[in-house]
């Protein structure tokens, strides 16, 4: 076995906790005595509950005296909600800590590795580096760019269509694509829309058929503020808050609206109308992976704004027709900025997921 692989099976302990952890980062560790046995493994599971190292150090035991220590993100130092990891392990008697990738945290950033070398314990960085920057993309965007990562997902037609006309509500894609929709749900911490498609399809935003820890925020992103008190989605407020972002024009023009949105459960974000900075101001609510599902304006008000990180696009085998809406609204996406990642055959569907790069 290689330091590859025993990262390896940290990472699978970090992703376990997709959709639990905000806004903490998935972080999975492994200690591994002299002889190459597993002696203690482990993951963070939510904020405020020990770190993985803390539970793999347990594990062990006394053998982690001696044991190199696989941990997908550097150690931390500082005391935070739990006591710093770095201190943990030299107690342990850790004599390796091999790391996937420096905690981009600038209260960490290096500071655990300098702690570790100056109490003797070898340290190695960069293992499996990229795999792990990918699954904590999220916690990266947050503390360099100071917002959510955006991730969109589209079901589009073989034509690129994702509606057979503006307003009309169209199925496209199959149960074994809604069933993968439904498990990308329970992994974020909200589901965004467009008041447009708000407006046509009357969505509930909830996560239906697997597991979800945590509470899920509904964002709507509505300037004209143009969202009925009746829209279905309030009828699921215990699944978490529903926060529609719109303007302070639009309330002062509209006070009866935004009271009776309010009374029905919404919290209303009177934001600038800069998509940018709306999206900043959901860290408030720890929301740190938004999931915009559509419409075709948004996606392309995201795109225009330069806040889409990640893009998920269901191509169904069917073809809609001219009278169609677009996907992205028509606004042309270059290919040199999506890095593929996966493609999956799901029933009759393509499934692609591509990471978004080099963005302005």
């Amino acid at each position: 076995m290689t330091d590859s692989d025993y990262m390896r099976r940290a990472l699978f302990h970090a992703r376990r906790g997709e959709g639990a952890t905000t806004p903490n980062p998935l972080v999975g560790a492994v200690v591994v005595s002299p002889t190459g046995v597993v002696v203690g493994q482990g993951r963070h599971p939510r904020a405020g509950d020990p770190h993985a190292e803390v539970f793999a150090l347990d594990e062990a035991g006394e053998r982690a005296r001696g044991a190199t220590l696989y941990v997908t993100l550097e150690p931390c130092n500082h005391q935070g909600r739990t006591g710093p990891c770095t201190r943990r392990i030299i107690q342990a008697g850790v004599a390796r800590v091999v790391a996937a990738m420096a905690d981009p945290n600038p209260r960490v950033n290096g500071g655990g590795f300098a702690e570790l070398r100056e109490h003797g314990i070898a340290v190695v960085t960069g293992v499996l580096g990229p795999e792990a920057a990918r699954l904590n993309r999220a916690f990266v965007t947050v503390q360099t760019l100071a917002r959510p990562m955006v991730i969109v997902k589209a079901a589009t037609s073989l034509d690129s269509r994702i509606a057979a006309g503006p307003g009309e509500r169209t199925q496209l894609t199959s149960a074994p694509a809604n069933r993968r929709t439904q498990r990308l749900r329970a992994s974020v911490d909200a589901i965004g829309v467009g008041s447009g498609t708000l407006l046509a399809d009357d969505p509930i935003l909830t996560v239906r058929d697997c597991y979800r820890e945590r509470p899920l925020a509904r964002v709507i992103f509505d300037r004209r503020l143009r969202t009925p008190a009746t829209a279905r989605v309030f009828s699921t407020r215990d699944r978490g808050p529903i926060i529609i972002v719109t303007t302070a024009a639009s309330i002062g023009r509209q006070p009866e609206q935004a009271h009776s949105l309010e009374a029905a459960g919404a919290t209303l974000l009177a934001g600038s109308g800069d998509l940018d900075a709306d999206v900043r101001r959901l860290l408030s609510w720890d929301i740190s992976t938004v999931l915009l599902e559509g419409g075709g304006a948004i996606h392309a008000a995201a795109w225009t704004a330069g806040v889409v990180d990640r893009v998920h696009v269901i191509v169904a085998p069917t073809v809609l027709g001219e009278r169609g809406v677009k996907f992205f609204d028509g606004l042309p996406v270059p290919l040199s900025q999506l890095i593929p990642v996966r493609v999956e055959t799901l029933g009759p569907d393509a499934w692609m997921e591509a990471d978004v790069y080099g963005h302005c």
